[in-house]
């Protein structure tokens, strides 16, 4: 549609004439009433008797969250963050080699050319076991009667012993192979022990700090069913 000049002047000349609308009420919006239960007191903030700082909320609902005074000031008695579940109470470095692979208590050389290194933390309280493995050299299929072919075995040096925690097998190729995870009691290996039960029942990671020369850790070969490489504890 095309409109003629005059025209268009007409219809500026009309907008310019129209009334501009107020919003605001007689005594602004401060003055408005509200019906009871509305919302008449969103406007107001009133602070409770004894102040907000001295409010208390039922447990379960915020009650320990600072408190964050309205003037912009630091606020007070903020709780301490929690306690990181990964806070271990000890630590352990294990380099595994062939020459420590025993079958009872004969030395059977292990898989020659592997290594393993085992980095190891423990948080007792929590019976928690972190892991971070690195196998180089690891040849065959991995091969245990065991859920997998990685563990920690109790042991002194020079003896064989019963897997009581089972990791995930390292995942790579012949030059490295890596497996790192976390894991909390009760523990599993899949191994029956000769009284009927799972090697890794009752037992707790405190056992372990408690005589860490007395375990062991491992991972084992189809090429060298009694262990690739061994390391002990301490």
């Amino acid at each position: 549609m095309k409109y003629s000049t005059a025209a268009t002047a007409l219809l500026i000349s009309a907008a310019a004439a129209a009334p501009t609308i107020d919003y605001t009420p007689p005594g602004g919006w401060e003055s408005i009433k509200y019906p009871d239960g509305t919302g008449e007191n969103l406007h107001e903030y009133p602070a409770p008797p004894g102040g907000w700082e001295n409010v208390k909320y039922p447990p379960g609902t915020g009650e320990n969250l600072p408190y964050y005074p309205p003037t912009g000031e630091a606020p007070k008695d903020c709780p301490a963050p929690p306690a990181s579940p990964f806070k271990f109470t000890s630590t352990y470095h294990v380099v595994a080699t062939p020459d420590q692979v025993v079958n009872g208590t004969t030395p059977t050389g292990g898989l020659e050319g592997a290594q393993g290194f085992y980095d190891l933390g423990i948080n007792s309280d929590l019976d928690l076991i972190c892991w971070s493995i690195k196998l180089t050299g690891f040849r065959g299929d991995y091969s245990s009667p065991a859920d997998t072919a990685t563990h920690i075995h109790e042991a002194a040096f020079g003896a064989s012993g019963p897997p009581r925690i089972a990791f995930p097998n390292p995942v790579g190729n012949e030059q490295e192979a890596v497996s790192y995870g976390c894991q909390v009691g009760p523990f599993v290996t899949g191994l029956e022990g000769p009284d009927g039960n799972d090697t890794g029942l009752g037992f707790k990671v405190a056992e372990i700090e408690a005589n860490p020369a007395g375990f062991f850790a491992d991972v084992h070969s189809s090429l060298a069913v009694p262990g690739a490489v061994r390391g002990q504890l301490a």
